[in-house]
């Protein structure tokens, strides 16, 4: 007889034999997904015996983890800046880095005045909505427009924003980056396709099941960041700040793309493992 303990024991010792960064947690939100258990739940059913059907669905499960096949993928959910937003095939899974930008945009904002201000914000690219929505949660008066070429991704980051209550303060538009948006946004978030066109496919299998579109930065990886720059005073208001995700090594690139759109950049944050990863810039006073 297995109980939920030992088949939670069972999955985490083979995916530590597999090499998988975080086994434990692995086994216990698959465990949680194919019984419907919160964690509490789990701890609390530990000794309950599992059916035949429950342990055929978990041995599946824990075929597809091993098969390189990301938790988020197997769930449909993942967690970002403590939110569980819905992830499908057209959308990237939300990564922790990511939500340096988060922090940056956040700290730009307790700045200049309180957090309960109105406020315009454009999140380019949103995928599953990742930015826009937590930038929402922490914003009480701020509205917002997300953008994305793939209009299935957007189905998603509406579904999202529905699922969270934020429906009403943010719109989706299918569109290129900012192309069908009109300026005068206090805040843009933008966390674009940066990885070299050849690189893609020496990326870890996990990356790899996200989708081309939002991974695929051109030949040099710049790709998208031009083209952002290139729009980037247009849509900021007068006292604006844009802040992107940057790539590993890309900050002087970057710098230097923005600069040379009439932007001036502000110190790049780097993310906990000590990468430069969200960089802002502002309209600068002299462009060139």
């Amino acid at each position: 007889m297995t109980t939920i303990a030992d088949i939670r024991r069972i999955l985490a010792d083979r995916f530590r034999g597999a090499g998988l960064d975080s086994p434990d947690l692995d086994a216990r939100i698959l465990t949680g997904h194919a019984l419907g258990l919160d964690h509490a739940a789990l701890a609390s059913g530990a000794r309950r015996v599992l059916n035949d059907a429950e342990t055929r669905a978990l041995e599946a499960l824990g075929a597809r983890r091993i098969g390189g096949e990301p938790v988020a993928r197997i769930t449909g959910v993942k967690e970002f800046w403590g939110l569980p937003l819905r992830v499908t095939a057209a959308t990237l899974v939300p990564r922790p880095e990511t939500e340096t930008l988060i922090e940056a945009a956040l700290a730009i904002v307790d700045a200049e005045g309180p957090r309960g201000r109105a406020l315009r914000i454009a999140d380019l690219g949103t995928g599953s909505g990742a930015l826009l929505l937590a930038l929402l949660t922490e914003l009480p008066n701020a509205i917002g427009i997300a953008t994305d070429l793939d209009v299935a991704a957007l189905d998603a980051a509406h579904d999202n924003a529905r699922r969270l209550g934020l429906q009403e303060r943010a719109q989706f538009v299918a569109c290129d980056f900012g192309a069908a948006l009109n300026g005068g946004f206090d805040l843009v978030v933008v966390n674009p396709p940066y990885i070299a066109s050849d690189d893609i496919p020496r990326l870890p299998p996990e990356v790899r099941r996200d989708p081309r579109l939002a991974l695929d930065g051109g030949s040099d990886g710049l790709a998208c960041y031009r083209a952002i720059a290139a729009d980037a005073r247009r849509l900021l208001g007068p006292a604006g700040c844009i802040i992107v995700e940057l790539g590993l090594g890309q900050e002087a690139a970057v710098t230097a793309l923005f600069g040379a759109a009439g932007l001036e950049t502000l110190p790049a944050r780097a993310d906990l493992s000590g990468i430069p990863r969200a960089l802002p810039a502002r309209v600068a006073t002299m462009p060139p």
